[in-house]
Formats: C-alpha cells, structure tokens, sequence
C-alpha cells in the first residue's frame, strides 16, 4: 500500500489542530494506518511536528501570496491575509504552542522570511498613515498571530462562532492599530 505523505500531513494537522496531546497512535489511526508505517515516514512526533512547520509554512505563504499584500491599502491587504489564514489558523495554533517546546536559538528561515513579510506590511500600513506608529511593526504582527491562535482555539472549542473568526480579529487588531486622527 503506498502511502500519501501530504494526505497523512493533512490528517495529522487536522487532528493535532483539534487535540494538541494527540499520540502518534492517534494519527496513524486517523490517517488510516500503521503506526510502524507512520514511523517509517516521520520517525517520533518531533519528525511529525517539523514535518508540519514546513507544511504550515508552505499554507501560510500561500495565504501570503494569495492576500497580494502589496495592492491596495494596508487594512485591506490584511483583512485577506486574515481570511486566507482562516484555513489553517488551527495547525498555526498548534504549531506556535508546539514549537515553544523546541529548545535552542534556531529560527526556522521560513518562518523569519513570513514574520518579515507581515511586518513589511504593517511597517507600509504605517509609512501611509494608516497604523499608529508607536507600535512596532514586529509587535503588531506577533499581536496578529497571537489573536488567530486564540480565536481559533475559541472557535474550535465552540465560544466563538466560526462565522466571526474574521470579524473579531479584524475589529480587535485594526481597532488598537489604526492611526487615530487628533483633533
């Protein structure tokens, strides 16, 4: 029987995105297999988990492409980024809180060359006048994952309904980032 590798990353997202403390026992059953062939592709949860980050990393690229964070004002640029991450907002959860375990100084390249994406696009939101300026755009990106993480966690666990997921982010992000007119 051969074995979709990308099929069993989807499955393993999916229900390491609905249960954190999932076994490796649990995946194989989930991705209808062994657990002995899920170890021949991914040889202990750490090799599932780094499996993983390379496929959240590749979703949110993705989600950033899709977003074109480039056209139009920085708002709206990241009210797609916002709903393209809607997808995968559970394995991102997961893959922040997951990756808190790693020990060392190592920062994967594909999640700097992300971070430095999304802060180019608060940093322009800025330079326009859009965003208030007394808020690092490192701060407001780490703020931006930090509330999908949360609302996906809410979502999942049914205090929040999943048609809002967009709607709170956005209201609470852009409401404590807009640049305020003084008068």
């Amino acid at each position: 029987m051969t074995v979709d590798r990308e099929q069993v990353l989807r499955t393993a997202a999916a229900l390491l995105s609905r249960k954190a403390t999932a076994t490796m026992d649990e995946v194989a059953r989930a991705a209808g297999i062994g657990r002995a062939t899920l170890h021949r592709h991914f040889a202990g949860r750490d090799a599932l988990v780094r499996a993983l980050e390379a496929y959240g990393i590749q979703e949110f690229e993705g989600a950033i492409e899709a977003a074109r964070l480039d056209d139009g004002t920085a708002e709206d640029a990241l009210l797609r980024l916002i709903a393209g991450l809607e997808p995968v907002a559970g394995l991102l959860a997961f893959l922040v809180t997951e990756n808190q375990l790693f020990e060392g100084d190592q920062v994967n390249e594909g999640w700097a060359r992300l971070d430095a994406r999304v802060a180019a696009l608060f940093r322009r939101g800025q330079e326009q006048g859009e965003f208030r300026i007394d808020l690092t755009p490192v701060w407001l990106t780490e703020a931006l994952y930090g509330l999908i993480g949360t609302c996906a966690w809410a979502v999942q666990d049914g205090r929040v309904a999943a048609k809002d997921f967009q709607y709170m982010i956005a209201e609470l992000l852009l409401g404590g980032a807009r640049r305020s007119v003084e008068k």
